[in-house]
């Protein structure tokens, strides 16, 4: 099912990440998006010719979602299904908004370097200023346009910043080739980073790491 232009801009209108994540996967790449949700990257992958993509969901929600757009999507659980892929399966495995709310995210990390060459990482930023705010002046947990839900019904687990990000790839032997952070209105911030400024300023991040 090829999605029109009209559909693809919808989509990249409401996640700006979403984009620059479907820009760094080279045409006729083999692809797993980890949580794809109702399959919005894999409607842009499929838009930009060349990209065979999986998907892996656990809500069955989702799982219809998808299916219902002719995506090739099953359901499962990040924290517990990946043991199933085989060493280097995919050309690029997607982690997308999904790091967070994931029960062992430094595990989940190493099985997504296992089975892709290459791994695509999004996240809204817990270390941007406005969240700090919120906690330190307001004495609240925050609300922003990247994290919508009050405290007791986050689908997030683990809090963690871009500096926390960074600091978990060097753990564990990931090598960081590309980067990107966005500001709360989901523009590209101008800063070089991944650093201090990008982890005051930035709303959310993309990253795109390797064994």
């Amino acid at each position: 099912m090829a999605a029109n232009g009209n559909g693809t801009a919808a989509i990249t209108a409401r996640r700006v990440d979403l984009a620059v994540v479907a820009e760094l996967i080279p045409p006729g790449s083999k692809v797993l998006d980890v949580g794809c949700g109702n399959g919005d990257l894999l409607v842009l992958l499929e838009a930009k010719g060349g990209v065979v993509g999986r998907g892996l969901e656990i809500s069955q929600k989702g799982v219809n979602e998808c299916v219902a757009r002719g995506l090739s999507v099953i359901q499962g659980d990040a924290d517990r299904d990946l043991v199933h892929y085989p060493d280097d399966a995919f050309d690029t495995v997607i982690l997308s908004q999904t790091l967070q709310a994931t029960y062992r995210p430094r595990a989940v990390l190493e099985e997504l370097l296992r089975i892709g060459r290459r791994v695509v990482v999004s996240f809204p930023n817990f270390g941007y200023w406005r969240v700090r705010a919120s906690l330190g002046l307001r004495g609240r947990m925050p609300m922003t346009p990247q994290l919508p839900s009050r405290w007791y019904d986050t689908p997030n687990i683990h809090f963690f910043t871009i500096r926390d990000f960074v600091e978990l790839c060097a753990e564990i032997g990931a090598t960081v080739e590309q980067a990107v952070a966005f500001n709360s209105k989901g523009e590209r911030l101008g800063l070089r980073g991944p650093g201090a400024l990008w982890n005051f300023f930035g709303a959310q991040a993309v990253f795109l790491i390797r064994r």
